[in-house]
């Protein structure tokens, strides 16, 4: 997932710097907008892959000495539920509606964004602490 992570965050950097040149040039709010959304979603994508890559490590296809066998066993651990996605979606619906209303509900919308997004990617960050390799 390290590369994964830099692949991201160099986008991620890519988009930031052309919505600075864009938005300073063109003076255009929507595709300014536009950019930095797209800078946001690389810099989360990255964020994600840091993380994953500082909890396991690397992976057989990090490897250029590793085998197909070292891949085997289970693929992942897939969740049977969760209500982070959820709210996520209420976080992003009341920052949208925020750009509408005023500043004051644009900001609840980010806090409740930024604790869905934090919870998804912590939630299950500590599931191999119980066990015992």
């Amino acid at each position: 997932m390290k590369v994964e992570a830099l692949l991201f965050g160099g986008v991620a950097v890519f988009f930031a710097g052309a919505a600075a040149l864009y938005g300073w040039w063109s003076a255009d709010p929507a595709g300014t907008a536009a950019l930095v959304v797209a800078f946001l979603m690389a810099a989360v994508v990255s964020f994600f892959c840091a993380t994953q890559y500082r909890r396991g490590g690397r992976r057989p296809q990090d490897r250029t000495d590793a085998e197909v066998a070292d891949g085997s066993g289970p693929l992942e651990f897939f969740p049977a539920q969760s209500p982070w996605p959820l709210i996520t979606a209420l976080g992003f619906a009341v920052l949208c509606t925020g750009v509408v209303y005023g500043l004051w509900l644009f900001l609840i919308g980010v806090g409740v964004l930024a604790r869905g997004v934090l919870g998804m990617v912590f939630q299950y960050a500590d599931r191999d602490a119980g066990q015992s390799p």
